[in-house]
């Protein structure tokens, strides 16, 4: 069985600097529509999955948008499961473990890399990445298969960053995720994580 901590938002650190807000959005509004025993009930079944650093703090390695959905609901705790013991490593030390498990990604919401120091010290400094808010919207359409990879989508992020261009409206972001969901078949993406090798978009020219 789990051992589950509850903890105040507040004590669960970010292992990233951005969060999909669209995506954030749609999990806010169904925290928020749930009576407190029910909250309960889902987040335990929900816990995010998390690193202790030294002095026991907790840095949390998935579930950002549950964090950040909660946070934007004024709902001021979560339940976090210890995934591993790093407390006894000591600052560079502690990060390079860290990055050697792919546990932190320090990228901005434009895919550029920064130092740890970038990363907020709690869940509700995370910036907007709409393109974060993409991956998850072409996911949910069926563009690609949710895997266990850490920041998975964050490397669909990065493709459709280059590939589709930012909208402004809600009948474009719309459009942007058909075009998401074509990409997301393509040849191109073969190599990203969860790419479903069953539906690759031909690209053959059809015989008369």
């Amino acid at each position: 069985m789990k051992k589950l901590v509850r903890l105040e938002l507040q004590q669960i650190h970010p292992t990233q600097m951005t969060a999909g807000m669209l995506e954030v959005d749609e999990k806010r509004k169904h925290f928020a529509s749930l009576p407190a025993e029910e909250l309960k009930r889902e987040l335990k079944a929900l816990p995010i999955p998390a690193v202790l650093g030294r002095d026991g703090t907790h840095f949390a390695t998935d579930h950002h948008h549950l964090a950040r959905a909660l946070f934007d609901a004024q709902i001021n705790y979560a339940y976090v499961e210890v995934m591993a013991d790093l407390s006894k490593l000591k600052g560079d030390a502690f990060w390079l473990e860290m990055a050697n498990r792919r546990w932190v990604h320090p990228y901005d919401e434009h895919g550029i890399l920064h130092g740890i120091a970038a990363i907020p010290p709690n869940v509700s400094g995370l910036v907007d990445d709409p393109y974060r808010s993409l991956a998850a919207f072409v996911r949910n359409a069926g563009g690609y298969i949710k895997t266990p990879e850490p920041f998975a989508e964050f490397q669909w992020a990065d493709f459709f960053r280059t590939r589709i261009r930012l909208w402004s409206t809600s009948f474009q972001f719309s459009a942007a995720v058909q075009q998401g969901v074509h990409l997301a078949r393509s040849p191109d993406a073969l190599v990203l994580p969860g790419f479903y090798k069953s539906k690759v978009a031909s690209t053959a020219t059809p015989r008369p």
